[in-house]
């Protein structure tokens, strides 16, 4: 039987939405081995001078704990 358990991140990227999941899935990984998801909670972009400047993800990233 196997336990998972669920963290709440955001994260960001100039480039886009997916950029910044794989951004997120990957930084996370650098501290919590057996990452088995996720799920994307909310998408949000920052806007200045009137341009999409900064593209953010809240997402549940779940994880199989040992």
């Amino acid at each position: 039987m196997s336990v998972a358990k669920t963290s709440e991140i955001t994260a960001s990227s100039s480039k886009g939405f997916e950029e910044a999941v794989r951004k997120g899935i990957r930084k996370m990984g650098e501290t919590v081995d057996n990452i088995e998801g996720a799920w994307v909670k909310e998408q949000k972009v920052v806007v200045k001078d009137g341009e999409v400047a900064e593209f953010r993800v809240t997402m549940k990233v779940t994880f199989i704990v040992k």
